[in-house]
């Protein structure tokens, strides 16, 4: 009798071990079926919290303020252009609009704005812009819907108005007033190599050839002045996506693609305080 108890136990028991095995491995699957995805990719910059962006719209944003930099012109500028670009496009490059208007600020090629094609490239259309806009007395000091409207000349100016704190919070980011408070994540390609040629040109475009960039193999090395070095990083990183970049380093802080949702992080191992160091 207690040989067969004792055999009865011991098959008790190893069925359960092996119940508790099935178990673990059923949970580990489990685990990997459920496994948080990692975001979709975008951006955003912070108005007092997360403001969302597509990287379309940051990539605007932030050649909207690097022209504003290369041009020297005040961040209330850039309040202005944004005011005038979230009513017309939301900071879309658009193929379309009210008659002929295409572009981020749905200018017409009948009026004189320039072709069709140079419309709808942002560098060009922002230069437009500010071309109009420093030629209106007091631009800088008069209301942001009325200035945006001098240049604009739409149906109904006073719609620019809305836009005008949103405007100033997203200066205040993408100017770099507020330093690293504008990100992006996305997840790169395993095989994908940074386009440092792609992305060094679009740069200079953008901000001027008296920004100094150097690429070596596999990193973007940037001299900007000091008052427009978070304006050139925000810059980097809304259109790390396009050009596959993976990290940008300024002074004490690191963006990551792959975490960008988490937002600039501090880098204690850093030692290139005056250089931005893209890769």
């Amino acid at each position: 009798m207690p040989a067969r108890v004792t055999r009865t136990a011991i098959v008790l028991a190893a069925g359960a071990v092996i119940a508790a095995v099935a178990l673990y491995f059923a949970a580990q699957g489990v685990r990997r079926l459920t496994a948080p995805s990692p975001p979709a990719p975008g951006c955003s910059a912070n108005i007092g919290g997360p403001y969302p962006l597509g990287f379309d719209q940051a990539g605007i944003a932030a050649t909207i303020a690097a022209i504003a930099d290369r041009r020297h012109l005040p961040e209330r500028a850039v309040t202005i252009a944004y005011a005038a670009a979230l009513q017309e496009s939301d900071l879309e490059d658009l193929a379309y609009g009210d008659r002929d208007s295409v572009g981020v600020f749905q200018q017409r090629p009948s009026q004189g704005w320039g072709t069709t094609a140079q419309i709808e490239d942002p560098v060009y259309a922002t230069n437009r812009f500010f071309q109009a806009l420093v030629q209106i007395p007091r631009y800088d000091k008069i209301p942001v819907a009325k200035a945006a409207q001098a240049v604009q000349h739409s149906a109904d100016g006073s719609a620019y108005g809305q836009y005008a704190y949103l405007g100033g919070q997203l200066a205040d980011d993408f100017s770099g007033r507020q330093p690293h408070q504008v990100t992006c994540w996305y997840t790169p390609a395993a095989t994908a190599k940074p386009d440092l040629t792609g992305v060094s040109a679009a740069m200079h475009a953008a901000f001027g050839p008296q920004l100094r960039a150097t690429a070596t193999r596999h990193t973007l090395q940037v001299k900007p002045g000091s008052g427009e070095a978070w304006t050139v990083a925000s810059w980097l990183v809304a259109h790390a996506q396009q050009y596959q970049l993976r990290q940008v380093r300024y002074a004490s802080y690191v963006w990551k693609a792959a975490n960008g949702s988490m937002g600039w992080q501090r880098n204690t191992a850093s030692t290139t305080v005056n250089n931005l160091v893209a890769s």
